[in-house]
């Protein structure tokens, strides 16, 4: 904690009734998200990300939310939700559900199956419950609507929390791509419905929202990728998150129309690309995909590697 975190006074003591909003990451940086409403003793979180270091921190793998704030309070935690699977939304949960693995966590099918992958390699089996959009769920003194939203990885979810204080819509990251590769677009009628019901405090997840003009749809992409490859004399090495099933079904799709073999780098890739392709996220092309290990049974213009560290994450495969 730094001096000016340590010096901050503690929050006064909450009414009844009365909803509070504590976000422990995620507010004006890119990374580590996470935020707690309380309301009548009981607390409900959405993500919990990691942040990944920069240049100027030599040493540090990962940092994580401050936890300092619900660390003594752990039993009186209701749920986790989930928005997405991104690493900067899920990468802290095994640090939090080693304080108390029981905390029942509430995602889209795709973002909780990367999560129990993850949660494997520290040994701990949480209790989860997967939603989809439009399904209602009571936590407590919560009640949670979900809503389709179109991000970089497939299943994300906008929640709707009410609450006897108020309505609040958080988004978790969401784009307006209208041509998306999956067909599922951000649900702009189901925002407007919960509109016409109120929203007393909104929260979207805002990241480049100062920067003019729209992001390229996803289908822009893919052609470009085509370009690149048809044009490549070498091996091809492309990075991007570990859970960016899009991005890795483009490459694939561009691999296979120039007659090229992808290559999984990075466990993280390798474990979240197969359970992408399990449950139907991801379409591999007959023939494409070859293991690392023969790599070396092909010239370098046969070859694409497909790997993690997009971000220049210190531990990652590029």
């Amino acid at each position: 904690m730094s001096v000016f975190e340590a010096n901050l006074p503690l929050p006064p003591r909450l009414k009844k009734g009365t909803l509070r909003v504590v976000p422990l990451g995620g507010l004006g940086e890119v990374g580590r998200n996470m935020t707690v409403y309380e309301i009548n003793g009981k607390l409900l979180i959405v993500d919990c990300g990691v942040l990944f270091p920069e240049e100027s921190q030599p040493g540090v793998d990962l940092i994580l939310p401050d936890f300092s704030y619900i660390v003594d309070r752990l039993d009186d935690v209701v749920a986790m939700v989930l928005t997405h699977g991104h690493e900067d939304h899920i990468g802290a949960v095994p640090y939090l559900l080693r304080r108390r693995p029981d905390i029942p966590l509430v995602g889209s099918e795709l973002t909780l199956a990367l999560v129990e992958a993850k949660l494997a390699e520290h040994r701990i089996k949480p209790y989860t419950l997967a939603v989809k959009e439009h399904q209602v769920e009571r936590f407590g003194p919560f009640e949670c609507e979900f809503v389709a939203v179109n991000h970089s990885i497939p299943d994300a979810l906008a929640v709707y929390i009410r609450t006897k204080a108020g309505k609040v819509l958080h988004t978790g990251d969401f784009k307006m791509d209208q041509l998306p590769l999956d067909g599922r677009i951000t649900d702009l009628r189901h925002f407007s419905r919960l509109g016409e019901e109120g929203v007393d405090l909104f929260l979207p997840d805002s990241t480049n929202a100062e920067v003019p003009g729209f992001t390229p749809t996803e289908k822009h992409i893919g052609p470009v990728l085509s370009n690149v490859f048809r044009d490549a004399r070498g091996r091809i090495i492309v990075a991007s998150f570990s859970s960016h099933v899009h991005r890795v079904q483009q490459v694939l799709n561009a691999a296979a129309e120039r007659g090229r073999k992808v290559v999984l780098v990075g466990r993280s890739m390798v474990r979240n690309m197969t359970i992408a392709e399990k449950l139907g996220y991801l379409k591999v092309p007959d023939n494409v995909l070859v293991d690392l290990k023969k790599v070396d049974d092909y010239r370098p213009d046969q070859i694409v590697m497909m790997c993690t560290g997009s971000q220049g994450e210190p531990m990652a495969a590029l």
